[in-house]
């Protein structure tokens, strides 16, 4: 729980757009100290310049988050900064589409690389720096939010390794969570699983490592990306919008923090499954033309053709 911001430092992955930026608009209002880290130059670039000329003291690193060696670099960098933070966002994250069969073994290695191991890295990296702040000042408080989806709570088709990931996500953050308590009542611990959110994660593609460049997509990885661009992109809800979610459930230590609440129905039927031993609802049932539509371009010409590894 942190209630007051000012002066306190905060490190925010995928800090140059979505809702790590709208992260560090509120945090620089807030009198916060920022590091921004993202693998893309100009955005972090960008980004740097906005929250310095909202009068925040900046430490922007590019950074991929996958990569051990560089996120441990990046934490040496902010302890002798800023010493260490209060705030740990790890929120760098990208998506991918696809019948679960049909994404390569270098996707599998990309999507969970930034997607879980980034957030676990995250974790590591700073947590021991957190405890030994609150263990040198009884009233020092910190906390770490970890970006998941609601594709971690629920696992709609054709998204195979996106669930993957965000799934383990989850997995960790509650861990974490519970882990904390065991050791300390001075650092909370939150997941943030929004739904359909305008963020540009839907433009990952930009982001993609240059081992999968020229790779041709399968029929079921183009039928899925058409799908969440489009459901992305109607999202009413804004990343600003989740972004003061986001303080709002480290000033009240809230674990969950959805952006859509309305869609805790599907996870309901999912845990109901689970313990009614019942075979996975059809997530389908209240629009079935939306699975008709699916079916029917996914068993077209090409579906289900077997990608290369």
């Amino acid at each position: 729980m942190i209630e007051d911001f000012v002066g306190k430092t905060a490190v925010l992955t995928g800090a140059g757009s979505g809702f790590g930026l709208e992260c560090a608009r509120i945090g620089a209002d807030l009198g916060m100290h920022l590091v921004l880290v993202d693998v893309q130059a100009d955005a972090l670039a960008a980004a740097e310049a906005e929250m310095t000329g909202r009068g925040a003291q900046v430490l922007a690193r590019r950074v991929d988050v996958s990569d051990a060696q560089q996120m441990d670099a990046l934490g040496a960098a902010v302890l002798e900064r800023f010493g260490a933070p209060h705030l740990v966002f790890n929120n760098a994250g990208v998506s991918a589409a696809g019948l679960i069969w049909d994404t390569p073994a270098r996707e599998w290695d990309w999507v969970l690389g930034v997607n879980l191991h980034g957030v676990a890295h995250g974790v590591r990296v700073f947590t021991p720096m957190m405890l030994q702040a609150a263990r040198n000042d009884p009233h020092w408080r910190g906390h770490i939010v970890n970006t998941a989806s609601m594709a971690g709570l629920v696992t709609t088709p054709n998204l195979g390794v996106y669930n993957v990931s965000k799934h383990a996500v989850v997995a960790l953050s509650e861990t974490l969570y519970q882990d904390l308590q065991l050791v300390t009542d001075q650092i909370g611990a939150s997941v943030l699983c929004p739904y359909f959110v305008p963020t540009g994660i839907a433009q990952s593609e930009r982001n993609r490592p240059d081992a999968l460049d020229g790779q041709q997509a399968t029929r079921s990885q183009q039928v899925g990306t058409q799908m969440l661009d489009k459901a992305v992109a109607s999202g009413k809800v804004s990343a600003e919008d989740v972004a003061r979610r986001v303080f709002e459930a480290v000033a009240a230590n809230q674990f969950y923090i959805y952006s859509h609440p309305q869609a805790i129905g599907a996870v309901q039927t999912r845990m109901e499954d689970i313990l009614q031993t019942r075979n996975p609802s059809d997530p389908f049932a209240a629009r079935p033309h939306l699975r008709d539509q699916l079916r029917a371009q996914l068993t077209g010409a090409g579906a289900g053709a077997g990608a290369a590894a």
